[in-house]
């Protein structure tokens, strides 16, 4: 599905305020090749649940970079099981064991810090959205996380033209608490990102 940049703006103002479930409702019936990415950060289990339950064999790409913690991957094999995710298991060509020998993990202000990047995230990325060809794609942005996605909305396109649904966009932390604690789910919060190392910084994905 196809829209302008001034049908989306008319969009993000019909839809603000919107259930996330009727805005995904809404994207899942347009869409023909629809996934949802995931990397099981804090709060990522919201989208997972909203969206598995409209659409619940809808493919879950998740691109670890092989550096998340110990709680996430726990979390992460929970929540697979208990909401049947359909994931996609994206990884870096190169295992951590060898990158730590090499390299390590840069500082933001190391010139290795943008190889990294590219190695960790944005190749196995890449990989995923060229393999899955998706026209919509389903993800936790929100606003106030960085300045970039200050800028987008509830819809948003892709450099690609992949129309971006985010339907927890306009939630705030205590709004997203309340939607899992009306629902049961869990959440984890000891998570940690090796490409961004400041939490306002942006991941690469979306810029």
């Amino acid at each position: 599905m196809a829209f302008t940049e001034q049908e989306i703006h008319k969009l993000n103002q019909q839809f603000k305020g919107i259930p996330p479930e009727e805005i995904i409702s809404w994207a899942i019936q347009y869409a023909e090749n629809p996934l949802v990415t995931t990397n099981f950060r804090p709060y990522e289990v919201a989208i997972l649940h909203a969206v598995t339950d409209v659409a619940p064999k809808i493919p879950v790409v998740w691109c670890d970079t092989g550096y998340n913690t110990p709680n996430t991957y726990k979390h992460a094999e929970e929540l697979i099981a208990r909401l049947h995710l359909n994931v996609k298991l994206y990884v870096p060509k190169q295992t951590s064991s060898h990158r730590d020998a090499v390299m390590g993990i840069p500082g933001i202000d190391d010139p290795r810090h943008q190889l990294f990047t590219e190695q960790v995230k944005l190749e196995p990325f890449r990989r995923a959205m060229e393999e899955h060809k998706p026209d919509v794609w389903f993800t936790n942005l929100r606003q106030g996380q960085t300045a970039l996605r200050d800028s987008l909305d509830i819809l948003s396109l892709s450099r690609d033209g992949v129309l971006k649904v985010s339907p927890f966009y306009h939630y705030s932390d205590s709004q997203l608490d309340a939607y899992l604690k009306d629902r049961n789910l869990p959440n984890e919060h000891k998570y940690f990102d090796p490409t961004k190392v400041l939490e306002n910084r942006e991941c690469g994905l979306h810029t």
